[in-house]
């Protein structure tokens, strides 16, 4: 690991669920110009229904996929030269690719081959290369080769690109790759300039498929392509329950107005939907999806009148400069599968429920990324998920904030873990959308910026690669001279109730009172040295001292007889379970899910509604399993339907295996991350998000 970058914003409007290439007679056998009637394709269908992803890629050597592969050249006198790396004066390196003309946030780096060499070699971050240009990673059990397949360039085996994980990024060697494909590549300060060859669409043919519906876009040679989400968040599978049923949403009590529509898979309820005037809600028909191809299109063929399906609600076809966009909506929960094929060129949609393209990359030394669907019963759950090594060597495990070193405020995760320079990251605890607080424990080296409440899960860890997963319960006490115990509610918390809440130098260096009416309390050293009324909620600032801190009396004010200015105040601080507070690094969620590799899902003991749980909505959690690997895992929509409840949450991850498990923030909080770009959703349908479990990986 040698080449530092900088970091940068992923790669916008993606997808990760490309399907790679099959069989051109399978492929050609199921496939009809658009303008021939649907009638009569059933044995058609039957030929498509074969050519499942997972045929190809589950459980099968690199080798058996590439030979099942028609029609894709491969390369056998292609070798790599071995690296050596050159002086950091001969390497360039940026944070933008312009492909034909388009510039992306994608980072990479050109050095020579070895010290001494004058051809310089160019390396591309790997998952923003696929989701930008549509060259498909394919399985791997070798971090530092890549097998990759796009049109009628395949490169597996020993054949496989040279792949190098280097802090938040691993990159890719594309210098043999672009020759193959055809692309010219040069390097212009921080922007790389990558240009195919001018390619077009000669034709646009549909069929159906057992599964849905099948697009295919003839072109006349190779052309990036990315996939990318239109509309706005889809309405929740199920409704957000009406009034809130999670004890720390706030109410807003107006008349006349009610929660707007939940437009986001449902999540956790401290996230409330702002109030908006009562309108008959317009039913949403579907959803609508862009594949954007770098070729142009003949005028001839936007004249073509296109079947639909109850799968394939509209298709159109739209010429955009050198562009041409394929937009297709399509029912609610579904996803576009897109592949590529060579030898003739095509770009192949095909319109399922089960878009997911089961993968597994060892994408770095103690880093696994894996996509592959979990079944209970006759439900199909696709799961994207990271297993991570925490013993391995240079990877570390660290809570991540939106608005470090504060604790207020939310941004994508994209852009948080950026910062942060982790390799990668998953959302993770609660927090309220209105000020922006967490709502939840977290702990870094071995501060409390945010205790824990209502006795909700929360995991912990230290660098031995040590875990523990279990609901957590902060409890303080301040003893008096009269050995009067005043029992702390919370500390360095957003989540307000009736009580006491102590407020100390990991909060910030001031406190703003949360409720209206508060006495607010300052302790330096250990003495009380003032009290004061404060006021209304969120209008006086209080400064909290470095050798002591703030208390919040709120509704209950019987204990400021107790604590006159100098007063002096004994603290005690204990966690249940007791072996948490040996823990650095912890991070609240609930509820727990697994223990012992039993499900022990118990949301009322933490403070949660039956009707919460019982909602359905893609998820995100976190586990280990029997190696103490951890799991940080989200699972999205089931097969044509809607994402999972609790109970379904925990079964898939005791499928998974693992020994405990904890379920995070979820719905439209869910967003995993890995080397520059969400792996899961599109960025665009990605919520903001206030911390995160950040994975890093050091020379």
């Amino acid at each position: 690991m040698s080449v530092s970058i900088l970091p940068v914003l992923a790669i916008a409007p993606s997808l990760l669920w490309n399907q790679p290439g099959r069989s051109q007679q399978e492929e050609r056998a199921g496939l009809i110009h658009a303008s021939i009637s649907r009638q009569g394709m059933n044995s058609l269908a039957d030929s498509e229904s074969r050519l499942k992803p997972t045929e190809i890629l589950t459980n099968s050597s690199l080798e058996r996929t590439s030979a099942m592969r028609q029609g894709i050249h491969s390369l056998s006198e292609y070798r790599f030269l071995a690296q050596s790396v050159p002086p950091s004066s001969r390497i360039r390196q940026g944070s933008q690719v312009s492909l034909n003309g388009r510039i992306l946030p994608l980072a990479w780096t050109q050095q020579p081959a070895n010290s001494t060499s004058a051809n310089f070699r160019t390396w591309i971050a790997d998952v923003g290369l696929m989701q930008s240009a549509g060259v498909d990673l394919l399985s791997s059990a070798d971090s530092a080769k890549q097998p990759v397949q796009w049109f009628s360039v395949s490169l597996t085996a020993d054949q496989s690109l040279a792949a190098r994980a280097t802090g938040p990024y691993r990159y890719l060697d594309v210098t043999n790759f672009a020759r193959l494909a055809g692309w010219e590549i040069s390097a212009d300060g921080n922007i790389l300039k990558i240009t195919s060859q001018t390619a077009s669409v000669t034709g646009i043919r549909q069929a159906e498929i057992e599964s849905g519906d099948r697009i295919v876009v003839d072109l006349d040679r190779p052309a990036p392509w990315q996939v990318n989400f239109v509309n706005t968040p889809i309405p929740s599978p199920t409704p957000t329950p009406n009034p809130p049923d999670d004890p720390t949403k706030p109410a807003i009590p107006l008349q006349n107005l009610r929660a707007a529509p939940n437009l986001e898979t449902p999540d956790d309820p401290t996230k409330p939907a702002l109030p908006v005037q009562i309108t008959p809600a317009a039913p949403i028909a579907g959803q609508e999806w862009s594949i954007a191809i770098d070729a142009k299109v003949a005028p001839a063929l936007l004249q073509d009148t296109f079947q639909t399906s109850q799968q394939l609600l509209s298709l159109k076809v739209e010429p955009d400069g050198a562009q041409t966009k394929v937009k297709v909506k399509i029912p609610l929960g579904w996803r576009p599968q897109v592949f590529s094929l060579g030898n003739p060129n095509r770009l192949v949609i095909d319109i399922r429920p089960d878009s997911l393209v089961e993968k597994n990359i060892v994408w770095a030394p103690g880093v696994q990324w894996r996509q592959q669907y979990q079944n209970l019963g006759t439900a199909r759950f696709p799961v994207v998920w990271l297993e991570v090594n925490p013993r391995q060597s240079g990877v570390k495990i660290r809570p991540i904030l939106s608005n470090s070193p504060a604790d207020q405020g939310t941004a994508p995760l994209l852009q948080t873990a950026e910062v942060s320079g982790a390799a990668a990251a998953i959302n993770a605890g609660f927090f309220n959308r209105i000020n922006r607080l967490a709502l939840g424990a977290i702990r870094r080296d071995n501060k409390w910026l945010s205790g824990p409440i209502l006795n909700r899960g929360a995991i912990a860890w230290n660098d031995r690669g040590e875990f523990a997963i279990d609901r957590l319960t902060l409890q303080e006490t301040l003893i008096t001279p009269a050995n009067q115990p005043l029992p702390v509610s919370h500390l360095n918390s957003a989540y307000v109730q009736p009580g006491i809440g102590r407020y100390n130098s990991d909060w910030g260096t001031t406190y703003t009172p949360l409720s209206g009416n508060e006495i607010v309390v300052t302790v330096a050293g250990d003495g009380v040295v003032s009290q004061s009324p404060g006021g209304a909620a969120g209008t006086t600032t209080f400064p909290i001292p470095a050798n002591g801190y703030i208390l919040a009396l709120r509704s209950d004010f019987f204990p400021a007889d107790q604590l006159s200015i100098g007063t002096l105040l004994r603290l005690e601080t204990n966690t249940f379970p007791a072996n948490f507070n040996r823990f650095p690094y912890i991070l609240g969620g609930g509820p727990v899910l697994v223990q012992n590799s039993q499900v022990v899902l118990d949301a009322k003991a933490e403070g949660f509604s039956d009707a919460y749980v019982r909602q359905t909505a893609i998820r995100s959690a976190i586990g280990r399993n029997a190696a103490g690997n951890l799991l940080i895992v989200a699972v999205h929509n089931r097969a044509g339907g809607a994402g999972p409840n609790f109970a379904e949450l925990a079964q898939i991850l005791q499928q998974m295996g693992a020994v405990e498990a904890l379920n995070l923030d979820g719905g439209s909080s869910t967003s995993l991350y890995l080397g520059g770009s969400l792996l899961d959703p599109p960025p665009s349908t990605a919520a903001r998000v206030h911390n995160a479990i950040g994975i890093f990986i050091q020379p």
